[in-house]
């Protein structure tokens, strides 16, 4: 029988949920995702749980917020003047911002004052204990 090894070509079902058990993100109701150990679809530590892993084999890991995304750290939250924003915000929407480098940031609304918004650019997992469930549906390793 193959196990899962960082040469490993793999397909799985996968699930994602929070440690009240509400899903974040499965695949076990659709097609299983298919990807090459080391190629970056998944976290490294996500990934170090697999290995040695068997086609067929279901596991559930407890993933704690430092081997996952983080904790959540204050600092990353940010006021910024109301006036620099043009749309109309809501809290909990998400809008896409640019640092020095020109590079796309995701932050979250997390309050909105008359003059000042608050804006969360946490990962929305980060401080999070999460469960990764996987069922390995096949492993075919690299030539």
């Amino acid at each position: 029988m193959i196990m899962i090894s960082k040469t490993s070509q793999i397909t799985m079902h996968f699930e994602l949920a929070l440690e009240d058990g509400q899903l974040v993100d499965s695949n076990f109701d659709k097609a299983p995702a298919e990807f090459k150990f080391g190629d970056g679809s998944l976290l490294e530590s996500f990934e170090s749980v697999l290995l040695g892993l068997e086609e067929g084999d279901e596991r559930e890991f407890e993933m704690l917020p430092e081997k996952s995304f983080g904790q959540h750290n204050p600092s990353n939250v940010q006021l910024m003047p109301r006036s620099q924003f043009e749309m109309d915000l809501e809290e909990g929407m998400i809008v896409s911002f640019s640092d020095v480098g020109k590079n796309e940031l995701p932050g979250v609304i997390a309050a909105i004052g008359d003059d000042e918004v608050t804006v969360d650019f946490n990962h929305p997992l980060a401080g999070r204990t999460l469960t990764f469930r996987v069922k390995i549906v096949s492993i075919v390793e690299a030539a």
